[in-house]
């Protein structure tokens, strides 16, 4: 531990020193001020934005802000909830270098400006877009202590995220966006993730720590006519802190249980009179979740360490070029997943599970999944690389910006799978490293045409490719597993051990796309947008897989029998596919504090190929499962978004998906199909309700929820496969028309508060707070089929957190998380070769600790 401490202490002293040591500032106008209301009391979380530019900033605890300008004169909006906005117009600075005082008042405007947001490529209040947008600034992540994706899922309800691994993680949006289960490379996700502007191809992303982030958008509903890449199911985006050319750094540490210990650090400050830089770094250690008592060590371990390094060059009034560069690396001993249960399936008696370890004179470690024992004999590793080059250009003509993104992007995945989840030789290898790599060109321009029309039209491009290299192997029990008949030769000694198969799979994906919306002021307060894409797509795929090993022999019957294990299998797939899309949404404002809106949205995902390989008929691949059809959506929403209470919000959405020809995952019985196959069920629909709520009751208390009723379903799906305990009928498929998608909860919802007052800490002012977050969900369908064995119960958590915030100096809180110590599954998922032993991804025990924060 020591050394671990030491290295993330070395790192982190070589950014401040670095970035503070040659910063100095240089020709910018910097402005400091602090926000009061009229009992001359400091506001928190006062939104200052820099009219005609995307620079903002926040009031910290005790209403101070600092936001830089080019040059004088300039104009501030100051927004806050229940306030009034004000402009302030700066045509000199304060005399004595005083910080500019700035009293907001309560008004008849009321106008709630809770968050300002970028989503439609320019800055606007969340509460006047017609999307439906949740916004967690990165102060908010910070003290929740949602440092990924995972965390952030608690705060909003709508998205979900299923992780087995990082290359088996699907990020969806109100159940949809990427199918359920294990990932193949084959298809495109239905939400975007972008970061800066830059699109993140792989879902494995979303498992990286979040580094010095500034804001993040979730929205939902199809983006198509606002983002490059096309999403029917919504968009993550997420913005950093960029460089200043004030020099600062801020530095934070936390220590908890199991050893978990974070640090992160963040310097900027300008380098030339044109010219800011910043570095960040964050690192997250912890010890493992989960005792292998076969080795003696825990699992399920964070080992994460990423940095992130900007440039910003100002080179003209209009025209400011962003060079960022970015490497995070994850190599835990982790991602185990614990044995949950044992269906009976319709095989034989001596094919269950209960009757093959028996035979073998084996015992699981523990019945119990929560007494988080296993005895995997193959380690599990599951490191990952991921990092790129983006350079941004974002220059002002007109009335409008004009922004160029070009961006190269990798991701390196190196694993190892205990997929048997026994301390039995069943399979001694299960690991398929991939190399990806991506290039994207963005460019767009978003502003105003005239009075009564502004919008956004952009042209996209991304090159992709993808290659892995596998090996599966079996060890000395995987005869009894896969023994199908009660031939004595399946114990032919020798016969199966060290038998495997070598993969090589590789997918070159390419798309291009044109799209754009328009917004037009019919009447000051009808606005109607519509909004087109068109796209095409294509992609190439080679999959070729040859066995090796085990027992050489020339005996007909022995071979045979290898041949019902593994096959070889090769096939090549070479699809393109044009569409045009788009979407129709009226606005309408009632009054001052009612909003609502109704869209129609066409969208689709592109087609996809099958690169893990088929599933075999006769012995042969079924090489028509080598090609996945589009998805065809229709989306159709009704919103409203209030202001019922002096700072206040309440927003209400109803929408309706249907989706044709929905690409799902199907976990295979066959073990040569190393990461299930895709295939199309032919009908979906998601239907449901959303509520966002935020209460500031008093200048000391604050309550914020969030609640989802979602019913997604199959409408048709006739040739879904086998539910875990059917395994071993005389059918292959099954008709699962009218049952739940997988991963779907009916319910989910998420309920905090925090109550706070103005205190002096080693003195500094700032504020003294407590705070309590709770998330809830229930019950969900674990399997593309559903099966009785793999529902995940419904629960809830509770988090909590004590402390003292202030803009400077030193800050302190001490927080909890899943404080009642809730044993839940996030997910449930079947062994390698559907024997009926299943296994759960354990949701996080009771965690506790300190975080200091310190701010220069």
């Amino acid at each position: 531990m020591y050394i671990i401490m030491k290295s993330i202490f070395t790192k982190t002293s070589s950014i401040v020193i670095f970035l503070l040591t040659f910063s100095t500032s240089f020709g910018q106008t910097l402005i400091e001020g602090v926000v009061k209301n009229e009992q001359d009391e400091p506001i928190e979380d006062v939104n200052i934005v820099l009219k005609g530019t995307s620079n903002s900033t926040s009031t910290a605890a005790d209403g101070t802000f600092t936001i830089e300008a080019k040059s004088l004169p300039f104009t501030l909006i100051v927004q806050y909830a229940g306030y009034n906005t004000k402009e302030i117009r700066i045509a000199e600075l304060p005399k004595n270098a005083k910080p500019l005082e700035i009293i907001i008042s309560y008004g008849e405007e009321k106008v709630l400006s809770e968050v300002v947001v970028t989503s439609r490529r320019r800055i606007e209040k969340a509460q006047d877009i017609p999307i439906a947008v949740s916004v967690i600034t990165g102060k908010q992540a910070e003290q929740a202590g949602a440092f990924n994706v995972n965390r952030i899922k608690e705060l909003i309800p709508s998205v979900q995220l299923y992780s087995s691994n990082p290359r088996n993680t699907g990020i969806n949006i109100r159940s949809l966006g990427s199918p359920f289960g294990l990932t193949n490379d084959g298809i495109d996700p239905g939400v975007g993730f972008y970061v800066d502007g830059v699109y993140y191809a792989r879902p494995a992303a979303t498992t990286l720590d979040f580094i010095d982030v500034e804001r993040i958008e979730v929205l939902r509903g199809p983006q198509g006519s606002l983002f490059g890449k096309n999403t029917t199911s919504g968009a993550f985006n997420i913005t950093t802190r960029k460089p200043s050319f004030t020099s600062g750094a801020d530095f934070e540490l936390s220590y908890g249980n199991y050893a978990f210990l974070q640090a992160k650090a963040s310097v900027t400050g300008a380098l030339g009179k044109k010219i800011a830089g910043r570095i960040s770094f964050s690192g997250t250690q912890r010890d493992g979740l989960i005792d292998n008592v076969a080795t003696g060590r825990a699992t399920n371990t964070l080992n994460n360490q990423g940095i992130r390094g900007q440039l910003l060059y100002q080179l003209t009034e209009h025209t400011t070029i962003v060079l960022a560069a970015d490497i995070t690396t994850q190599k835990p001993d982790g991602y185990a997943q614990v044995i949950a249960g044992v269906a009976p399936t319709q095989r034989a008696a001596y094919r269950q599970f209960d009757a093959i370890i028996t035979d073998l004179n084996y015992q699981l470690p523990s019945l119990n999944a929560f007494d988080r024992k296993i005895d995997h004999d193959t380690p599990w590793r599951s490191g990952q690389e991921m990092g790129g080059v983006s350079l941004n250009i974002d220059s002002k003509i007109g009335k409008g910006t004009l922004t160029s993104t070009t961006a190269w992007r990798f991701w390196n995945w190196d694993p190892s799978n205990d997929r048997d989840f026994t301390g039995l030789q069943v399979l001694a290898k299960s690991q398929n490293p991939t190399r990806q790599t991506q290039i994207t060109q963005e460019v767009r321009y978003a502003g105003e045409l005239n009075s009564k029309l502004n919008g956004v039209v952009g042209v996209f491009f991304i090159d992709q490719t993808s290659q892995t290299d596998g090996t599966e192997e079996s060890g000395a029990a995987q005869w009894r597993f896969s023994q199908s008949t009660t031939s004595n030769l399946w114990r032919t000694p020798g016969l199966f051990e060290g038998y495997g198969i070598k993969t090589d799979a590789r997918i070159r994906a390419s798309s291009a796309a044109v799209f754009g919306q328009l917004d037009w002021k019919a009447t000051d307060r009808l606005h109607i947008l519509p909004g087109l894409r068109y796209n095409f797509d294509k992609k190439d795929a080679d999959y070729s897989r040859t066995t090796y090993g085990g027992l050489q022999t020339t005996d007909p019957a022995l071979i045979a029998l290898k041949r019902l294990v593994y096959t070889d299998q090769a096939f090549t797939s070479n699809i393109d596919n044009t569409d045009l899309s788009g979407n129709l949404t009226v606005s309408y404002k009632v009054s001052s504090k009612v909003n609502g809106y109704a869209t129609f949205a066409k969208s689709y995902k592109p087609v996809g190929v099958n690169v893990a390989g088929l599933p075999t008929l006769a012995g042969q691949p079924i090489l028509e499962l080598a090609v996945v059809k589009p998805e065809e959506v229709n989306h159709y929403e009704v919103g409203i978004k209030t202001t019922p209470l002096r700072s206040s919000i309440f927003n209400f959405t109803l929408f309706n998906t249907d989706i044709k020809n929905f690409q799902t995952n199907v976990q295979a019985a066959e073990l040569g199909v190393n990461r299930g196959y895709l295939a199309n069920a032919d009908k979906v629909q998601v239907k449901g309700a959303e509520i966002d709520a935020s209460f500031v009751i008093n200048q000391h208390l604050t309550i914020n929820g969030a609640a989802t009723y979602t019913d997604a379903k199959y409408v048709r799906f006739t040739n879904a496969p086998l539910p875990l305990e059917e395994t071993g009928a005389a059918v292959s498929f099954k008709d699962v028309s009218g049952s739940a998608l997988p991963g779907a909860s009916k319910w989910a919802g998420s309920l905090g508060g925090e109550l706070s007052e103005n205190a002096k800490f080693f003195g500094n002012n700032g504020k003294i707070y407590f705070a309590l977050d709770s998330f809830a969900r229930s019950e969900f369908s674990s399997s593309p089929s559903a099966s009785k064995f793999l529902v995940v119960d419904g629960y809830a958590i509770f988090n909590a957190r004590l402390g003292f915030r202030t803009a400077d100096g030193l800050s302190v809180q001490f927080w909890g998380r899943n404080l009642l110590n809730k044993e839940y599954y996030e997910q449930l998922l079947p062994a390698g070769g559907n024997a009926g032993h299943y296994a759960g991804v354990l949701g996080d025990q009771r965690t506790y600790g300190v975080t200091l924060h310190y701010s220069l």
